[in-house]
């Protein structure tokens, strides 16, 4: 596991220059399902809007498109991380999962991964 409860992300950010991570490129993480670690630059970023939970109540939500020379992938922005990136940012997606909606590949950093905003 990549992350620990309780970490904050400038320990988070140390940890992933100390702690090599396999990071695969974005092609690779179309083919994964869960732990996929990605790096790569914000290249678009859609409308904030909000959505409804199956739990209940109600989020905000934003697409965004996470690029590497491999090519890219949506990357599902939810709640404060929509505040964090913006276009030209450089992250990092650790643990984080894709799903496929209408054949279109969706990665996010779910409720164990972490976004870490490289630059």
């Amino acid at each position: 596991m990549h992350i620990v409860d309780g970490i904050n992300d400038s320990l988070l950010l140390l940890a992933h220059y100390i702690i090599p991570m396999t990071a695969v490129d974005t092609q690779q993480a179309k083919n994964m399902r869960s732990g996929v670690d990605v790096n790569g630059q914000i290249t678009q970023v859609s409308e904030t809007r909000t959505v409804n939970l199956k739990a209940g109540g109600t989020t905000t939500v934003a697409d965004a498109t996470l690029s590497d020379d491999a090519g890219d992938i949506q990357l599902a922005l939810w709640g404060d991380d929509i505040e964090k990136v913006k276009i030209g940012a450089k992250v990092s997606i650790i643990n984080g999962y894709t799903n496929t909606f209408k054949d279109q590949v969706s990665l996010t950093k779910g409720k164990f991964g972490q976004l870490l905003v490289v630059e």
